[in-house]
């Protein structure tokens, strides 16, 4: 999916909602507003738009002199994420399907999202997710293609997330014991998309092989990837790709069993994924792409 234009006024809004969360002082919030203008005015709409925003969070890093922004931030998003274990945990016990009912759970997490412009209640998500239902629904196909997996490559996304991607992956094990699950976390500290060292720090690694993708942009793109994680990725049997940047980066060079799980939090993605705002989507990819 390429940048649009409705994309520079969403990534103005971040950085200014930045400065906020950050308690910046007036200088540094007027030194990040003219970076991310000068920014804007020189995007590249044929790319994507994580790959547009990253170079510019890369700049911010560097003027607040601070590789890891929202440091202190992620660390609370996964700190209220497990406060939400027990209601997770009562879910599951209730459930029919429980594989169904725990890559929902991993699609709620996905409102943990500092650079989305519409903001949501996590507790409300995860209480409500019994009656949510996929507007995209492409579930049976996921299930399908577990029947026959053995590797899967997870890529995440926000940090606090992988409190509920760890569920849905504890079931994936549970019900596929033999699937071997590789992790891919991004490559370098990019808004608050979960690192190598976050996903460790939160115990990924009993149930999945964390990988470090290589990728430094709040989205999947395998050109930029690791040498190692391009590899795992085309030997995988399943993709999960959850979140809006990966389906960002990865719609238009899917490969076949590719599924993006995410919640719908702006017109753009949605109109390209042909779902509605606040819906929660599992979509396949049913392309056939070498890589």
């Amino acid at each position: 999916m390429k940048i649009e234009k409705e994309c520079k006024e969403c990534i103005l809004a971040q950085t200014v909602r930045m400065g906020e969360i950050l308690n910046l002082d007036l200088a540094q919030k007027e030194a990040i507003n003219t970076l991310t203008k000068k920014h804007t005015d020189g995007l590249d709409y044929t790319l994507t738009p994580p790959q547009n925003a990253y170079k510019l969070y890369e700049e911010i890093a560097l003027l607040l002199n601070k590789e890891d922004i929202y440091k202190e931030i992620k660390t609370a998003s996964t700190k209220r994420a497990e406060e939400l274990l027990p209601e997770c945990e009562a879910i599951l016990q209730n459930a029919s399907d429980i594989l169904l009912s725990s890559a929902k759970i991993a699609v709620a997490g996905n409102v943990i999202d500092l650079a989305s412009r519409v903001q949501y209640d996590l507790k409300e998500e995860i209480k409500n997710i019994t009656n949510l239902k996929f507007e995209i629904d492409d579930f049976s196909a996921l299930k399908n293609a577990l029947a026959n997996a053995h590797e899967i490559v997870y890529i995440c996304d926000n940090a606090g997330e992988e409190v509920f991607d760890k569920i849905f992956i504890k079931t994936l094990k549970k019900l596929y014991p033999l699937i071997h699950i590789y992790y891919f976390t991004r490559g370098k500290p990019i808004i608050n998309d979960i690192t190598y060292e976050d996903a460790i720090n939160s115990g990924l690694n009993e149930y999945a092989e964390v990988v470090d993708s290589g990728v430094p942009t709040p989205g999947f793109v395998y050109s930029m990837a690791s040498h190692k994680a391009q590899e795992k990725f085309k030997r995988a049997d399943v993709i999960i790709a959850k979140g809006m940047g990966n389906f960002e980066c990865m719609s238009e060079q899917s490969r076949a069993n590719t599924f993006y799980l995410f919640k719908v939090k702006c017109e753009p993605v949605g109109r390209f994924a042909q779902a509605k705002l606040g819906s929660i989507v599992c979509k396949s990819s049913y392309l056939s792409k070498k890589f």
